[in-house]
């Protein structure tokens, strides 16, 4: 599995996500991925890419997915992205900016399942250290 590399020049791009992140991901972000434990990091460059969110303790990016996504150029890029994440071991969940809004509670569901079943598969080099980004004794 190739290493994850750092493009310095999206940093900008990602500082101006962050600042200016949709209803959605302010939504996804204040009300539940912000205090999650394992942590998660906002408009995260992976690659030739930012991700809305991604948890590098599970190597976990949670997408949402505003309408350009379902247009045909939207769709071909987002199926590109995901093959190169899916290459560098990063498992991808997307959700529509519709499913934030009427069905929050399942999104939250299932970025947790999804996280639990990530971490159970993933080797610890010690039980008893806590997993990184979380406080002692919450997870792991």
């Amino acid at each position: 599995m190739p290493n994850i590399t750092y493009r310095h020049d999206l940093k900008k791009k990602s500082q101006q996500l962050r600042s200016n992140m949709t209803k959605e991901e302010r939504h996804l972000w204040y009300d539940f991925l912000k205090t999650y434990c394992p942590q998660f990091r906002r408009q995260k460059t992976i690659g030739n890419y930012i991700a809305d969110f991604y948890c590098p303790c599970c190597k976990l990016v949670v997408e949402l997915d505003g309408g350009q996504h379902y247009e045909e150029n939207g769709q071909v890029y987002d199926e590109k992205r995901t093959a190169y994440l899916s290459d560098m071991g990063i498992t991808v969940l997307r959700f529509s900016n519709r499913d934030i809004w009427e069905n929050f509670q399942g999104v939250c569901s299932q970025i947790d399942r999804v996280v639990e079943m990530l971490l159970k598969n993933k080797p610890h080099p010690s039980a008893s250290r806590p997993l990184p980004g979380c406080p002692p004794d919450t997870r792991g």
